[in-house]
């Protein structure tokens, strides 16, 4: 099949207090309906177990004492351990404790920052059994895809930071993730687990590999540290530095 004939299907929902959107296409992107459906619901309940920002959410609870670990969402210790292992890869550069609470700022556990792509990954599992078709996720600019045989890959846009809404660099992917952490839209939110200051060396980190949620831990822990040491294999980055100097991994395309 060319890309000539093609047909896509783009659906778009505000999820987790981001702008989330699948693009799918194939012979016949409607009959993904009730796959992207179910997509969306899962990161719902997502958002119901994790937001920080959700007086009723079960995270919170769990912050306030008001719901014990052993009675929370099956997937709560799951994402805790999740959270343990990052930081271990990362050598503490992804730490989910201590972060601020983003409307009092105090300190408390926050795994956010892994938890966005942890639910984008899962949730794609619903486009899984869409033969022949390829699809892409885009939770805030985070994006996962997957192509078919026969489709061209998918052009994934790196966005500049001193400029948002322009192009930096464009990546093709046909199969995988590309992540992106930085202060273009939420400021001085990243912060270096080792000082408890906000991380402000780079303006950006894009990391792209196999996994979002790994490609997301990997681009904060590059955005905490200040350069892309300590990327696994597998994963390649794109960094902006303060001044605007743009640095890449040897691997990364193009």
């Amino acid at each position: 099949m060319t890309a000539a004939v093609l047909e896509r299907r783009a659906w778009v929902e505000q999820v987790m207090g981001l702008p989330v959107s699948v693009h799918v296409r194939g012979p016949r992107p409607g009959a993904a309906a009730d796959a992207v459906a179910r997509l969306f619901a899962e990161l719902r309940r997502a958002d119901a177990v994790f937001s920080p920002y959700r007086d009723d959410s079960e995270l919170n609870r769990l912050e306030r004492g008001e719901l014990a670990l052993r009675d929370a969402d099956h997937t709560m210790p799951e994402v805790l351990h999740l959270c343990g292992e990052a930081r271990r890869r990362t050598a503490g550069w992804f730490d989910a404790r201590g972060l601020p609470d983003p409307r009092t700022g105090r300190p408390r556990l926050d795994p956010s920052g892994l938890v966005k792509g942890w639910a984008a990954e899962r949730a794609a599992g619903h486009l899984a059994g869409l033969d022949g078709h390829g699809w892409c996720l885009n939770a805030g600019g985070d994006v996962l895809v997957s192509d078919a045989d026969g489709h061209p890959p998918w052009r994934v846009g790196i966005e500049d930071p001193a400029a948002p809404g322009r192009i930096l660099r464009v990546v093709e992917v046909r199969s995988g993730a590309v992540a992106t952490s930085g202060d273009a839209h939420r400021g001085a939110h990243i912060v270096d687990p080792h000082t408890g200051r906000p991380a402000t060396a780079v303006r950006s980190v894009s990391v792209r590999g196999p996994s979002l949620m790994w490609a997301d831990v990997h681009a904060t822990a590059a955005a905490a540290r200040g350069s892309l040491a300590g990327l696994p294999p597998g994963y390649s980055g794109l960094l902006v530095a303060r001044d605007g100097t743009v640095t890449a991994s040897p691997d990364w395309p193009g």
